[in-house]
């Protein structure tokens, strides 16, 4: 099949690239790529190619922003960015699958078990907000120019140097200055993104809205016991909740020059994870474990 993959470059564009390029011809758009060389949000693409499957791996990714420019970012890259692409695709021949990577973020929960696709999208910050105008774009143009559509509400991607929250642990169990919160049993989701980028194409052919996760949700505490054992480092220290407490009161105070809050807390010390029983019913989802992933593999 020829295929369109935007974000080529990112942490998980370049796993779904090796993915599919051996069996398909797989042409990237980015901002460096070969094929397609443009910024989304600047500028709508011009098709000269006609392909079966639109990939739309492309945005900005999850971070805390620190200034109004960082938040318009959201908006801009994630939401003008997809509007281009549409656009863009509306002046060319039409594809007949359109697969978009999401996040659990637009659920807008910092605390809660097993929550599914049927949850109301609440998300209040402009991260989470930016992939529901998304989602929401992408949906209607795929009913009004009857294309099968899948979506991918993805948690914590882990991998060989991942990016984001997980290789900043990373860094810090290897640094040796992790440590967890009273007993570090918190479990969060995640997942593989070898194995969402594994998935794409059955799905696209299928379409629906995913959450994708290893199904067994590590704790803190088994994430970081498993990652030193891969880096050879000694276990983890645990502090105790009542001093991270205290530090987190002191950094309510201090702003954004303080790495603990008590909103920071309540994520670390609380629960968050989601069901995925909706892929592993229709699509035949079986992912690896991301405890058995660390301790096999290079990270």
């Amino acid at each position: 099949m020829k295929i369109l993959l935007t974000g080529s470059n990112g942490f998980l564009g370049k796993l779904i690239l090796k993915e599919l390029e051996n069996q398909n011809e797989v042409l990237s758009l980015s901002r460096s790529s070969k094929h397609y060389k443009i910024s989304l949000e600047k500028s709508i693409p011009f098709f000269k190619d006609k392909f079966e499957v639109i990939i739309h791996s492309a945005g900005k990714a999850h971070s805390i922003p620190k200034t109004e420019i960082q938040k318009k970012e959201f908006y801009e890259i994630n939401v003008i960015g997809t509007q281009n692409l549409l656009k863009g695709l509306n002046n060319s021949t039409l594809p007949s699958q359109f697969v978009f990577i999401s996040s659990v973020a637009v659920y807008g929960k910092n605390i809660g078990n097993n929550i599914d696709e049927s949850h109301p999208l609440q998300a209040k910050d402009p991260y989470g907000k930016s992939k529901i105008e998304a989602e929401n774009l992408i949906i209607n143009w795929c009913k009004q120019n009857n294309v099968i559509c899948t979506i991918f509400r993805l948690p914590l991607l882990i991998g060989k140097n991942a990016p984001g929250n997980f290789g900043a642990m990373v860094k810090a169990i290897e640094k040796g200055y992790y440590f967890n919160i009273g007993k570090g049993t918190a479990r969060k989701s995640m997942v593989l993104a070898e194995d969402v980028a594994s998935l794409i194409i059955k799905a696209a052919a299928i379409g629906g809205i995913y959450n994708l996760t290893d199904g067994i949700h590590p704790s803190f505490n088994e994430l970081s016991l498993a990652i030193s054992k891969n880096k050879n480092k000694k276990k983890p220290l645990s502090l105790p909740v009542s001093v991270v407490k205290w530090l987190s009161k002191l950094g309510d105070f201090l702003g954004d020059k303080s790495p603990i809050n008590s909103l920071k807390l309540i994520k670390i010390t609380s629960d968050l994870t989601f069901d995925d029983n909706k892929a592993r019913t229709v699509l035949n989802w079986r992912p690896r474990s991301i405890i058995n992933y660390i301790e096999d593999n290079v990270i």
